[in-house]
């Protein structure tokens, strides 16, 4: 299509494709995108409005509250509530299930969202980013149930981010390619800006916070050597999850969050973070891990479950689990041994 067409634009387009389409996710999408164009406007104005800092609240994780998390938070709920398109949300910032208020109309479709991820990087003007995941409910009924959420990966009907940066930018797939918009400022309106995004399937970049080297298991380690050998390999981190794979996704390389020795199930969460991402990915021809097994295939207990995160370009996040296998089964090989005398 033609670079600078706006977002509904596309997405009329995108339409033709499935002649049966009632439409109704068109307009889910759209509302969504609206939302967040009021939480770009909330980031732009952090600094002037009392919007930097923490809340002084604790969230269902354990973490401290950004106060610009709970803005963005109670935009989107505020704002996706009433569509009549949805049955519920859930949000990392939430521990429980947001049900549609009565008597609005439920809706076919659940979100999952992680408002303003990376907030924390807000106070030195650092990119930050939105993230959401939209599935088809399976249950019936005026209110969505816990098996509309645990829905594995490969059950997305879209997956996107949106950037929060020098331009705010929207990028998205719903199994078609992914796609990006920029936000015209003058305007108003999503333009787009990068079509068919592909990410190269060996990349020179590696994120990863190296502070936790010594807590990583023997074969990441040694993957990470192994990387930092590569002609032209550099690390780039800027503790950001949106920005460095925003940064990736478009350059390539590999982003890691794995397990350690203090965090053995991973720091991300699988629903807010990890799936919508590797919903993209993979549409871009890149692959995500949790070091052993595709993300999209892990089948979710927990609506805050974590997992580790390998993601990126498809060659190196493989070369990373062939490095992690060898390191496991090298420290195995004495116990099998023993095991045998």
């Amino acid at each position: 299509m033609k670079k600078g067409i706006t977002l509904n634009q596309f997405l009329a387009e995108e339409q033709r494709h499935y002649p049966q389409a009632s439409g109704d996710f068109t307009e889910l999408f759209s509302e969504l995108v609206s939302a967040t164009k009021k939480v770009s406007r909330q980031v732009n104005k952090a600094s002037l409005n009392d919007s930097l800092g923490i809340s002084g609240r604790i969230n269902v994780h354990g973490e401290v509250v950004q106060k610009l998390d709970e803005m963005a938070n109670e935009t989107l709920l505020q704002e996706l509530a009433y569509s009549g398109h949805l049955a519920g949300m859930a949000s990392e910032e939430m521990e429980d299930i947001f049900q549609i208020p009565a008597p609005y109309p439920v809706g076919k479709y659940v979100l999952l969202f992680d408002p303003v991820h990376g907030s924390t990087n807000i106070d030195v003007n650092v990119s930050i980013g939105t993230i959401f995941s939209i599935y088809r409910r399976h249950s019936a009924g005026k209110q969505s149930c816990m098996r509309d959420f645990l829905q594995a990966g490969w059950e997305q009907i879209c997956g996107g981010y949106v950037v929060y940066g020098f331009s705010t930018m929207l990028v998205y797939t719903t199994g078609r390619g992914v796609h990006g918009f920029t936000l015209d400022p003058d305007t108003g309106d999503f333009l787009l800006s990068h079509e068919h995004i592909m990410i190269p399937q060996r990349g020179s970049i590696y994120s990863a916070n190296e502070c936790y080297y010594g807590r990583w298991e023997t074969g990441l380690q040694r993957f990470i050597d192994h990387y930092k050998t590569r002609e032209k390999a550099s690390s780039r981190y800027i503790g950001s999850l949106v920005a460095d794979f925003h940064r990736n996704l478009l350059k390539g390389g590999v982003f890691l969050y794995p397990a350690d020795a203090k965090a053995p199930q991973g720091k991300l969460r699988l629903m807010y973070e990890a799936n919508p991402l590797a919903f993209i990915v993979e549409q871009a021809g890149g692959r995500a891990s949790d070091g052993t097994q595709r993300i999209m295939d892990l089948q979710p207990t927990q609506l805050h479950q974590r997992v580790p995160l390998i993601i990126g370009s498809a060659e190196d996040v493989a070369e990373a689990e062939r490095f992690i296998a060898a390191g496991r089964q090298a420290a195995s090989a004495p116990l099998r041994i023993a095991a045998g005398m």
